[in-house]
């Protein structure tokens, strides 16, 4: 066992202690091209592997359970050619150092994916003060010390499925309840990469959970994902602020560069000058989606889909939760992500990827109207996203 470096992980924090066994001369790459070697380490006492499941129809998911990342998507595009859709790093040093290459890339998001306004909310008269991370706000359950930033306990089931649980204590980044949260993530014979998050709590909390895949289906991650064809399957979407917190609105997309109801090639409005997409140089924002009705959501309609016509790969996404997250990559390749080197050793450009996030509607807890995240002891929370990719 060799120590490679320890990892500052931001102010205030342990460093997390990194070490890592490199097992033989010989080593067997993914599909993807990964090594696992690269993330077979030790954070924060806990073992950290890389985990691949797998079918017969050429589809492999690579996942790590630090964050309980996927690092990598492998499906055939219309050629068969197995190709990479999702952005990501090569090895476990570059996911853990949150001080020089912070990302969320590809990760199980909680407590609470999203935003919470001033990093407060109000349950059961009491008001709780969470980690403010972003603007002043709470960003994915705070950030580097939030669910994404630690190490799950994992099962891998087979070749197709993967069980990660974490256990997050009472008053963490804030959050009240002590919870047990399990991620499945399932390789389907039909090329779905299937994901539930369950959860129970000891005390009444707030629980909003989603994956972080940040998609080109084309597998060119050289260049800005323009040409990928977005449908959404909404009516209507939740404007935010400058600092992306709704407004509390609900407007509708007619009219608007947010309406994705036709699908079209993102690259055709996201240099609009509709005031929400200048806000947020792009787009990152939230859609009301119309397979969720009568306090349910219909997670056998399709709520989205992505198309790269370059590789022919299709994605079609399905989900049990009223939102979905759609956001394009506008912070990649500017600011401090200008000279991180990802995979194949690639610096990102701007709008190189989308994210498509189930989820409640950011805010949530301070938007008495919307559907609420809340989850009381003897009650267990469900979530459900699925990605289905084939070609056309």
């Amino acid at each position: 066992m060799m120590n490679i470096k320890n990892l500052l992980c931001g102010a205030g924090m342990a460093a997390f202690l990194l070490s890592s066994c490199a097992g033989g001369n010989e080593t067997q790459l993914t599909v993807s091209g990964l090594n696992p070697a690269a993330f077979d380490t030790t954070i924060n006492q806990k073992p950290v592997k890389l985990y691949t499941l797998k079918n017969a129809n050429g589809m492999e998911v690579c996942i790590t359970n630090y964050g309980g990342r996927v690092v990598s998507l492998v499906v055939p595009d219309k050629n068969g050619k197995p190709t990479d859709v999702v952005l990501g790093f090569d090895n476990i040093r570059q996911y853990a150092d949150t001080l020089n290459s912070p990302t969320d890339y590809g990760s199980s998001v909680g407590r609470y994916a999203n935003r919470i306004k001033n990093a407060k909310f109000t349950l059961n008269g009491q008001e709780y003060q969470l980690k403010a991370n972003d603007n002043g706000n709470c960003l994915h359950g705070g950030g580097t010390t939030g669910w994404m930033n630690q190490v799950y306990d994992a099962e891998q089931i087979g070749d197709s499925i993967l069980k990660l649980t974490i256990v997050a204590e009472d008053g963490e980044n804030g959050f009240p309840g002590t919870v047990t949260a399990i991620t499945t993530y399932t390789v389907t014979a039909n090329n779905t990469l299937d994901i539930t998050w369950e959860a129970t709590t000891d005390k009444e909390t707030i629980i909003n959970q989603t994956n972080h895949n940040y998609y080109n289906l084309s597998g060119d991650f050289t260049q800005p994902g323009y040409d990928q064809v977005l449908y959404v399957n909404a009516d209507n979407f939740t404007p935010s602020d400058k600092l992306y917190i709704p407004t509390g609105e609900v407007k509708p997309v007619e009219g608007t560069p947010m309406d994705f109801r036709t699908p079209h090639a993102i690259g055709d409005s996201i240099k609009s000058q509709f005031d929400q997409i200048q806000n947020a140089g792009g787009y990152d924002h939230n859609w009301c989606l119309n397979t969720y009705k009568d306090g349910k959501g219909d997670d056998t309609q399709v709520c989205a889909s992505l198309y790269s016509p370059k590789s022919g790969i299709f994605m079609e996404m399905f989900t049990n939760e009223p939102g979905v997250q759609v956001y394009s990559g506008n912070f990649q390749g500017v600011g401090n992500e200008v000279n991180i080197h990802h995979k194949n050793n690639l610096v990102y450009p701007q709008h190189v990827s989308v994210c498509l996030e189930s989820q409640k509607y950011p805010d949530s807890p301070n938007k008495a109207d919307w559907v609420q995240p809340t989850l009381k002891p003897g009650k267990k929370y469900y979530s459900h996203a699925a990605y289905k990719f084939s070609v056309k």
